[in-house]
């Protein structure tokens, strides 16, 4: 009973807050001037199609169009994408440049004409700036000479959920101590390279660091729950959690503390929508079935924030 007051205060303050803003600024930065179409090409792995699942929905509902392409492999990072288009560059033929469905980077980006072109570190790697150099800037200059009427943005990934047994790396033989490390460098070295290649950021992951710290709706590991001997079907208590977390398969349990759930690709996709369309997230009405009423409500109110806040506190 106190959680759902207190939550009924939050996203009563969270209106007031967002009145105050429309009142002071003639409405958000994201407005109603987006594009009515786009074409959307995406270079990343797993966390990409996470972030950008629920965008069908999102377009239905607004009657705009969107044509996405993907270039997409699981785990794969900018050094992995940039190896398989130097190698079909320099052979054409050589299976190793086609590892998308076999097809290269150079024949997805060539077909047709791409309006963005998204990129992203791979999760692991994110927090470690070392490890963009000189791919991002290899692939932005190659996406580039393809399509040069392309925007490049880069997709900044999120960080793994606070339980997670290890994070992502943040400097060679080194890795991050926590969650809120992992955030803070991979947030860190997407604004440098953003910088470097003066392109704009998609950031999803500051908007799963804004919930992660939330007092009332941060995740927080179940004390209660025998994570040794776990008898099936129980699991943990697992609320407001943005990640997959632990769950059965074949009467084992499973855990993944990386990729986004249900709530998560919500909230990735409300950001990215936003970004590309120009449109505030609270405008959106949809939500998936199975993403609580209130906390979906609460996270348009983060995507809001977290929009708002895009070119603040760099």
């Amino acid at each position: 009973m106190k959680h759902i007051k207190m939550f009924r205060q939050k996203m009563k303050n969270a209106k007031m807050i967002l009145v105050l803003i429309f009142c002071f600024t003639g409405g958000v930065s994201v407005g109603q001037t987006g594009p009515k179409s786009l074409r959307l090409f995406i270079i990343g792995n797993s966390f990409s199609q996470n972030a950008s699942a629920y965008l069908p929905n999102f377009v239905k509902e607004k009657g705009v169009e969107l044509t996405v392409g993907r270039a997409e492999l699981g785990g794969h990072s900018l050094a992995q994408h940039w190896e398989y288009a130097e190698a079909a560059e320099a052979n054409p033929e050589d299976p190793k440049g086609k590892p998308y469905k076999g097809k290269s980077l150079r024949m997805l980006l060539s077909a047709g004409t791409w309006d963005v072109v998204t990129i992203q570190q791979a999760s692991y790697l994110s927090a470690d700036l070392e490890s963009y150099s000189p791919y991002a800037k290899k692939l932005y200059d190659y996406i580039k000479k393809i399509q040069p009427n392309a925007e490049v943005i880069i997709h900044q990934t999120w960080a793994y959920r606070s339980d997670a047994l290890k994070f992502g790396r943040i400097a060679p033989n080194q890795l991050a101590k926590d969650q809120h490390e992992m955030w803070e460098k991979s947030r860190s070295a997407y604004h440098a390279i953003a910088k470097q290649l003066n392109v704009k950021i998609i950031p999803v992951g500051d908007a799963f660091n804004e919930v992660a710290t939330d007092k009332v709706f941060g995740f927080k590991k179940d004390p209660g729950f025998d994570y040794t001997n776990p008898a099936f079907p129980n699991l943990p208590n697992q609320a407001n959690s943005l990640n997959m977390g632990y769950y059965w398969k074949d009467n084992k349990i499973v855990f993944d503390p990386n990729h986004a759930n249900e709530a998560g690709r919500y909230l990735g996709s409300l950001i990215w929508f936003a970004v590309l369309f120009k449109k505030s997230p609270m405008q959106l009405e949809y939500a998936p079935g199975n993403v609580p009423a209130e906390f979906a409500a609460y996270l348009r109110t983060v995507a809001e924030k977290t929009i708002k806040n895009i070119n603040t506190n760099k």
